[in-house]
């Protein structure tokens, strides 16, 4: 149960996080390399016309051709909502040779970024590159030029957002996110909007639809976890390399956003706890099934008196939970108001279609703004910094599987070392399980803990003559 925490753009342990200042993945291009900081705010910039809004995008892999495929094929219901026609005039990527499922029009190609930032027509700049370095520039550089920007980014908002809207209010000019949380799943203008009279208590989701294709297969199909990523990623459900899916960072920027703005504080990514997938094990699901538990990657955001409990982990939850029949690449997030109590919020959490819709929509949301001069109309407002509350007080309960020597008294040795740790249980149970010569699996569910006392007590009982492995824990939720 050792954390895996991100330090200054990188992880310890096997985790790791490209620092901002890494080369973005798709960025090979020295035409994307444009010194942006050459476009700064003392560029005049031509006056809008009132009669339509013009839209530049940046980036068309997977989200971006979405994007460009919405208002393309929705341009006279956009229009409609609007008031006006919202107009694509420009798409820039690096690659116009690569196949994207939708033929983007010759005349809207462009190759460099430079050329949709600094074309004085254009409103609202769609940012769809991903990472931290080059989408960085993008953004920064069309808020300086006084353009609407909307971007899909999780990993940039989680990392960079509060000093991003910080300037998009400077400027007077909206910064819209939508995408980068829920994907087609409208929750981060339904927190800012629909519940700012109540008090948020807690957010519980399941907010990555590859893990949870790939928890819903072992489960469904007694797969074990390298098998179900295999699958995951013979379908595009996964990358090619799914590290930050499976070690749980795509969750954890996900989860930073939603308690930002529940919460009203600003989050560091570097200071959250996250713990990805790839110790849970066939068996685990099995003896979940048998106990009333579903397995699922879990993202935690409460509110606790005066300080925030934000983290990313692998969780038992009971079955009649309503997250826990949500399954294959579908998402959902369960928001706690004060005054509301639960709000439940399911869909697909990712894909071109989805995310495109939510990208679109707040492309619209920008458009409508900028027709009636209300840029900036519901900001994120993070005025304080809540102290989070440290790991390892978080109180949980646990299920813990070992490997031990198949004798009499061993149950008992290890039950008095939980015990001299605080650690009190409700229960412990033998399957009748082949798991080598003379061995036997033991599975014990714990009562509500501190971390600090469960980690004492597991680092004890690892060092018993007769364990052979702590071979798994898992914290229980809801």
């Amino acid at each position: 149960m050792s954390p895996h925490r991100v330090e200054n753009g990188a992880c310890e342990s096997r985790d790791r996080i490209p620092p901002d200042t890494a080369p973005p993945r798709d960025e090979g291009s020295p035409l994307w390399l444009a010194p942006f900081e050459a476009l700064g705010s003392e560029v005049a910039l031509a006056t809008r016309s009132k009669d339509r809004v013009v839209v530049g995008v940046v980036g068309c892999g997977t989200v971006g051709t979405g994007a460009v495929q919405v208002l393309l094929s929705n341009a006279a219901w956009i229009a409609g909502r609007v008031g006006a026609p919202v107009v694509l005039k420009s798409v820039a990527d690096i690659d116009w040779t690569r196949p994207r499922g939708f033929e983007v029009p010759e005349a809207l190609r462009r190759s460099d970024a430079e050329s949709v930032i600094a074309d004085p027509e254009i409103d609202v700049v769609v940012e769809a590159i991903g990472g931290v370095g080059m989408a960085a520039q993008v953004v920064r550089a069309a808020l300086a030029r006084g353009k609407s920007v909307v971007t899909p980014n999780k990993e940039l908002m989680a990392k960079q957002g509060g000093e991003l809207l910080a300037l998009a209010s400077e400027k007077g000019v909206d910064l819209m996110f939508e995408g980068a949380v829920g994907g087609g799943i409208p929750i981060i203008k339904p927190m800012k909007e629909s519940l700012a009279g109540d008090t948020i208590e807690r957010i519980v989701g399941i907010v990555n639809g590859t893990t949870n294709y790939i928890l819903t297969g072992m489960a469904r199909e007694n797969r074990d976890f390298a098998d179900a990523l295999a699958s995951a990623q013979a379908l595009g459900y996964a990358e090619a390399d799914p590290t930050a899916d499976v070690e749980g960072l795509d969750s954890l920027y996900k989860i930073a956003i939603l308690a930002s703005i529940a919460f009203g504080s600003r989050v560091s990514v570097s200071d959250l706890y996250h713990e990805g997938i790839t110790r849970v094990t066939a068996a685990d699901i099995g003896y979940a099934r048998q106990l009333g538990f579903a397995v699922k990657l879990l993202a935690i955001a409460a509110r606790l008196g005066g300080r925030v409990d934000i983290r990313v982990h692998p969780a038992f939850i009971p079955l009649e939970h309503p997250l826990a029949s949500i399954s294959d690449v579908f998402n959902g997030v369960l928001v706690r108001g004060r005054q509301v109590g639960d709000v439940m919020f399911y869909g697909r959490g990712a894909g071109q279609g989805p995310t495109g819709v939510a990208v679109v929509g707040d492309v619209v949301d920008c458009a409508r703004n900028l027709l009636h001069g209300a840029a900036g109309r519901v900001p994120c407002r993070c005025g304080c910094s809540l102290p989070l509350l440290p790991m390892e007080e978080v109180v949980c309960r646990n299920y813990v599987r070992m490997r031990v020597t198949d004798r009499p008294g061993v149950i008992g040795r290890i039950a008095t070392c939980f015990g001299s740790h605080g650690v009190s249980l409700a229960s412990v149970f033998q399957p009748d399980t082949e798991v080598g010569p003379g061995l036997a699996e033991i599975v014990w569910i714990t009562h509500a803990v501190q971390e600090r006392q469960m980690r004492a007590a597991l680092a004890e009982i690892a060092t018993l003559p007769m364990v052979n492995e702590v071979a798994s824990v898992i914290r229980l939720e809801g």
